[in-house]
């Protein structure tokens, strides 16, 4: 016999289905294309969630969604507040994909190369440029290809470096990067055809960065449509294809971002994640990949999927990489009022030794996020090579989880709606089905569910905190809970598929992302079928530099 309460559900699903249907139109002037009964279960999965933490937890009146930012400083690892002033070494530390262009690898590599005359900025570029063309029928990773403009930059960091003008690590090195983030000149097209941008007449944040730090830009990269998608599927510019097997998902949003540098085009690209956006790109094709502590990287210029989620961050082939990359970008912006007020630290220095002394926990999760057995044995074998260097892990208890993932599910949602509203009221059929279901339940969402999943996450964040990151520095646990599917397997646009699709592929990645932890993922292993397995190291607020030593040192 059913519980009283879900016969009553059973009487109200069929009129939520018809309030909602008619209600997109008649509340926002839009017109629905998700299947009325589709779209009211999702709505009352995820009410119900965020309504029975509320009433669990309970609300302080006295509590307000700005206090996140003061947690998240109040909690910060002790090593990301010691300044540190070792100059980095330009040696690699290892390897994911390998080239034959003189050992050049990493950008540690070109950055010893440039110095020592082995290479010059034009001849890097050259090469990067000559891969962007000829991988791109097989992986349709850029959106533009900026081979004269690139070009003119190199030969001025040639120049720049005859004078002895030396910027740094990134002096001369080519990256390219999700077609997220305004760059002068260009118009991003977020890929999508569903707004009409512009020529950008300044930088976002993080271009501005790299290009003070010398890097030069040799294009754009393909993505997910309007930053809202784990897969690379984009029915508008084309599919991006993973860079190890083309038949397999290239991860999501920042596709190209994964897909160019396994490929090894570029050294490295910025990327950004929401629900898991630069993690899994890394993770199926190979690489490390950084989500910051939320408001380490200012978000100003980078499009937003939801801003109180959204973290810009580096996919690299190594943790090395990945530190030079973010130490480039970093720091507090004046302009952009979520950055935190917190320094910068020299992240390649302290490769050697920021993990020194960490207790490392794995997460004890509940079956419904236990991963497939071919992730779960090269994540356990990932974890004896974790214990032969830093002695037995703990375990630990991670009872939020369904919590996190369904209020950082609400944030998104109603965050997304509230931008493409206005998008979807005058150009609905430029979108693609799945970005659209994936928008329209953040339209019937309840304001009070959603700033319950705001004021709320102080207090589940203080319970990571003194639950999992009281008896560790460091934990661990898979980044993806399957074997890496095919383009076919996770197809979004397939009927009544986009929920199920995204659920599967975040479950472990957007909890992290509510909690605003940095996160990095790495290589763990592999399935049956040669195909990556990442695992996610998470810390402290502002712990990368003990997340990047933790992985430089396993490599």
């Amino acid at each position: 016999m059913k519980p009283e309460s879900d016969s009553k559900k059973d009487l109200f699903r069929p009129i939520a289905s018809k309030f909602v249907s008619a209600s997109t139109h008649l509340m926002h002037g839009i017109v629905s294309r998700t299947d009325p009964s589709t779209l009211a279960s999702e709505l009352e999965r995820l009410n119900d969630a965020v309504l029975g933490q509320s009433v669990n937890r309970g609300i302080s009146p006295f509590s307000q969604p700005a206090d996140f930012q003061r947690h998240l400083l109040q909690a910060a690892d002790t090593l990301s507040v010691t300044t540190n002033t070792t100059i980095a070494s330009n040696v690699s530390n290892g390897l994911v994909n390998k080239s034959s262009d003189q050992h050049i690898e990493t950008i540690a590599d070109a950055a010893a190369a440039l110095r020592a005359g082995r290479t010059t900025c034009e001849a890097l570029t050259l090469k990067a440029l000559e891969l962007a063309a000829s991988t791109q029928p097989k992986l349709n990773a850029f959106i533009e290809i900026w081979a004269d403009k690139a070009l003119t930059f190199a030969k001025q960091r040639d120049q720049e470096l005859s004078q002895g003008h030396d910027r740094g690590d990134l002096h001369g090195i080519p990256l390219a990067h999700k077609d997220c983030f305004e760059i002068i000149g260009h118009a991003a097209t977020i890929g999508s055809r569903a707004h009409s941008p512009r020529p950008s007449t300044l930088n976002a944040e993080v271009i501005r960065r790299l290009d003070l730090a010398g890097s030069v830009t040799i294009g754009t990269l393909n993505m997910n449509e309007m930053v809202a998608g784990p897969t690379g599927q984009n029915p508008i510019f084309g599919d991006c294809a993973n860079a190890i097997d083309p038949a397999k998902i290239s991860g999501g949003s920042s596709s190209g971002s994964g897909a160019s540098v396994a490929a090894g085009v570029v050294f490295g690209s910025i990327g950004s994640d929401t629900g898991g956006s630069i993690r899994l790109p890394a993770s199926v094709n190979g690489l490390f990949g950084l989500k910051p502590t939320y408001g380490r990287v200012s978000r100003n210029g980078c499009f937003p999927r939801a801003f109180t989620l959204d973290c810009p961050g580096p996919l690299a082939r190594t943790a090395k990489d990945c530190a030079i990359l973010l130490k480039a970008v970093a720091g507090h912006d004046p302009q952009e009022p979520s950055t935190l007020a917190a320094p910068v630290l020299d992240y390649p220095a302290m490769l050697d030794s920021a993990v020194e002394g960490s207790q490392i926990g794995i997460l004890d999760l509940p079956d419904a996020y236990k991963s497939h057995a071919e992730v779960q044995m090269a994540f356990e074998l990932f974890v004896e090579k974790v214990e032969r260097k830093f002695g037995r892990v703990k375990l630990l208890a991670f009872t939020d989880i369904d919590a996190c993932n369904a209020m950082g599910d609400v944030i998104s949602k109603v965050e997304a709606a509230t931008l493409h509203g206005q998008w979807m009221r005058t150009n609905s059929s430029a979108y693609s089905q799945a970005v659209y279901s994936r928008t329209e339940p953040g339209l019937h969402l309840p304001a009070v569910r959603y700033l319950e999943a705001l004021l709320l996450r102080s207090a589940v964040f203080e319970n990571f905190l003194h639950g999992p990151l009281k008896q560790a520095d460091i934990v661990l646990c898979p980044t993806l809970t399957i074997p890496v599917p095919t383009r076919q397997e996770a197809d979004m646009e397939k009927p009544g598929s986009v929920f199920s699709v995204v659920a599967t592929l975040t479950r472990l990645t957007r909890p992290f992302s509510y909690l605003g932890l940095p996160v990095l993922t790495m290589p763990a292993g592999a399935d049956k079928s040669g195909m990556p397995v990442g695992a996610q190291v998470i810390g402290r607020p502002l712990s990368e530099a003990r997340l990047l030593s933790f992985a430089h040192c396993l490599s």
